[in-house]
């Protein structure tokens, strides 16, 4: 199919989700009103993952982003001072490619050319998962 001479790539299956579920990760950075303009000062941010139901990439693409630019109104916080948090943009944006049920398989990594024993040291005890890290301090 072309258009104005040019001609339209198709969308490889690894770029489709099957059922219409996309896995999307945005971060977002934490802002006092008066932290000022410096781009090399230290700061918090949240990187959250979320799942999206969406037709096709584009639809996910906008979806994800207002999605993750809404509730971001300015508040003041404990010590009465104006802050907010800033919506930065896209990090991921993945198709699940298995219908969503127990079981099914959301996201996976592939890992070229390692070693068995780097393989072996990817593998975390149950304590070191970080559902079971209980600590106040993380």
């Amino acid at each position: 199919m072309s258009t104005a001479g040019t001609k339209r790539k198709k969308i490889p299956y690894r770029n489709k989700s099957p059922f219409g579920w996309w896995i999307a990760s945005y971060i977002e950075r934490f802002e006092h009103e008066d932290d000022g303009d410096n781009p090399n000062r230290r700061c918090i941010a949240w990187e959250n993952t979320i799942i999206i139901k969406a037709k096709d990439r584009e639809a996910a693409f906008r979806k994800a982003n207002r999605i993750g630019r809404s509730g971001l109104e300015p508040y003041k916080n404990t010590d009465g001072k104006m802050v907010r948090w800033i919506y930065e943009g896209l990090t991921s944006l993945l198709p699940i490619y298995e219908e969503l049920e127990d079981g099914a398989e959301i996201l996976w990594k592939e890992h070229r050319n390692r070693s068995v024993k780097k393989i072996k040291s990817l593998v975390r005890a149950k304590e070191k998962l970080e559902t079971f890290d209980d600590d106040d301090d993380a």
